[in-house]
C-alpha cells in the first residue's frame, strides 16, 4: 500500500470528522429521547476512528488501480455525505433532514463498497463495518426522530 496515500485519504476522513468537533451533541442532543439500545457516548469516537482508518485504507488501495474512477467516484460523494450528517442533525437539529443525507450516505457507502469490491475485495471488506455503521445511524436517527416528533421544542 501507498502510506503517502494513505495519509492524504486519511486526511480526507479527518475533514469530515472535524466535524464531530464542531457541531457536538449538547444539551439538545443529551434532552432528547432515545432508543435504549442507543450505543454509549464513549463507542462514537471509537467506532468512528476505527472506520476511518478502514475508508481511508481502502481508498488508498483502490485508487492507483486501473478502472477506479467510479470507485473514487462514489468514495468522493460517501465522504461528501458523511461530511454533511452531523451538522445537519446536531448543528441544525434537522432529524429529517439527516434521515435524507443518511439514505444518500448509505446508497453511497454501498455503491463504494461495491466499487472497491470488484477491484479489490479486501477493499471492499474494508467498507462492510462502515455500511453496518451507517445502518445502525440511520435506525438511531430515525428511531430519535419518531420518539421526539411531537415535542414541540424539538426541530424535525
Amino acid at each position: 500500500m501507498d502510506w503517502i496515500l494513505f495519509l492524504i485519504f486519511l486526511v480526507s476522513c479527518a475533514g469530515a470528522g472535524t466535524t464531530g468537533a464542531v457541531f457536538q451533541p449538547g444539551d439538545w442532543y443529551r434532552a432528547l429521547n432515545k432508543p435504549r439500545w442507543t450505543p454509549p457516548d464513549w463507542l462514537f469516537p471509537v467506532a468512528w476512528t476505527t472506520l476511518y482508518l478502514c475508508i481511508a485504507g481502502a481508498a488508498a488501495r483502490v485508487a492507483p488501480l486501473d478502472g477506479s474512477g467510479y470507485a473514487m467516484g462514489f468514495f468522493a460523494v460517501q465522504i461528501a455525505f458523511n461530511t454533511l450528517w452531523t451538522p445537519i442533525f446536531f448543528g441544525l437539529h434537522r432529524m429529517r433532514g439527516a434521515l435524507l443525507v443518511l439514505t444518500v450516505l448509505w446508497l453511497a457507502v454501498l455503491a463504494t463498497l461495491l466499487a472497491f469490491w470488484a477491484l479489490d475485495p479486501i477493499a471492499g471488506l474494508l467498507f462492510v463495518p462502515y455500511l453496518a455503521w451507517v445502518t445502525v445511524a440511520f435506525a438511531l436517527n430515525l428511531s430519535v426522530w419518531r420518539l421526539n416528533r411531537d415535542n414541540p421544542a424539538v426541530t424535525t
